[in-house]
């Protein structure tokens, strides 16, 4: 009924930047929070950043000042900016948000596959 569909991520130099987008589609009457989360290889997937139905932020403090997220009702996408990049951002990103369907009033949570970003030389 909903599927999110993650983009934006490539390779990218240290120091460099990447914009990731999620969008959502299907049976959907509203969005509520929107998140990010990543996986680096050998860990658990850790959260990264939201944004609630009104603009309102939070991030780890990994990326506190680097990344941005922001969203755009209308498309209903959700993006995460991503600036000065490391080598210990290398993760795949996966995107996260809660749904109200047309058939209830409550949010329901749902995953996107995920993105591969990669930061080397």
């Amino acid at each position: 009924q909903v599927r999110l569909v993650e983009s934006g991520g490539d390779l990218v130099q240290p120091g460099g930047s990447l914009r990731l987008s999620c969008t959502a589609s299907g049976n959907i009457f509203s969005i509520g929070t929107m998140a990010w989360y990543r996986q680096a290889p050998g860990q658990q997937r850790e959260f990264v950043a939201n944004i609630d139905s009104h603009g309102g932020t939070a991030y780890t403090d990994s990326v506190q000042g680097r990344f941005a997220i922001s969203r755009d009702n209308a498309k209903n996408t959700v993006y995460l900016q991503m600036n000065s990049l490391k080598p210990e951002d290398t993760a795949v990103y996966s995107c996260n948000a809660l749904v109200a369907p047309y058939s209830d009033y409550r949010l329901w949570e749902h995953w996107g596959q995920g993105t591969q970003v990669t930061v080397s030389s």
